[in-house]
């Protein structure tokens, strides 16, 4: 959520305001996986007391994006492959959802924007100036310029699954990914214009697809943690 969209926001409870403010700072880079998250540390920098800090962590905990442990106390959690692969079919899914839904609900003022976030990443790629993190992030902003156009649950529910990977992460790295990348929001943008919302829905989920390959396909970027299938089943 940009600082535009919540002023535009009804006022948040300082459990939601911090849940939200972790999530973005998750979702950035600002807090990497597995790098140890203090109370008293968030509690200064969001202006709030350590009670909705430590709420809003059990929160994002239940939701998977931290693990808690009695001894090392808060982290972020650690990409492993399985989950990477379950995300971006989960990802598929939903924002095919979403993105259908966007063509339903969007307004004109929601297309400029979309149109907007897409140039502006077309020209950063151009100059050749953007570091790929800063790609990831305006790849995040056009992909949610989308998503913005259906409702506050669907934005959220997205937000938790992007929040797992982060910019220093990004499948935006390579030049000749990055373009065909970009060639697939070319295809997405175009069908929105169009109104066609099965295209858009069916694009964007092969557009994800796309970035799975690129992320299985690349051996620094694939998810390497400890595969938790054998700990869940003995929960």
């Amino acid at each position: 959520m940009t600082s535009r969209d919540r002023a535009a926001a009804p006022p948040l409870s300082r459990t939601a305001y911090v849940a939200e403010r972790l999530k973005e700072d998750v979702a950035s880079g600002a807090i990497k996986p597995g790098e140890l998250i203090k109370q008293t540390v968030l509690a200064k920098k969001y202006g709030v007391s350590a009670t909705p800090v430590r709420e809003a962590m059990r929160l994002l905990e239940a939701d998977g994006v931290l693990d808690y442990s009695p001894h090392r106390g808060a982290t972020v959690r650690e990409m492993t492959p399985d989950t990477a692969r379950d995300l971006y079919r989960l990802r598929a899914a939903v924002e095919k959802v979403a993105a259908e839904m966007a063509v339903d609900r969007m307004t004109d003022a929601g297309l400029a924007a979309i149109k907007e976030k897409h140039a502006a990443l077309a020209q950063a790629q151009r100059a050749g100036t953007a570091s790929p993190a800063e790609l990831s992030m305006m790849n995040r902003e056009f992909h949610f310029a989308i998503y913005r156009q259906t409702s506050p649950l669907i934005v959220q529910h997205v937000e938790l699954l992007w929040a797992r990977f982060t910019p220093d992460t990004t499948v935006w790295r390579r030049p000749e990914d990055a373009a065909e990348l970009q060639h697939d929001h070319d295809d997405i943008l175009d069908a929105l214009v169009r109104r066609d919302a099965a295209a858009a829905g069916r694009l964007t989920a092969e557009h994800i697809e796309h970035a799975a390959r690129i992320r299985e396909s690349e051996p620094d970027l694939r998810a390497a943690g400890h595969d938790e299938r054998q700990d869940f089943e003995r929960a």
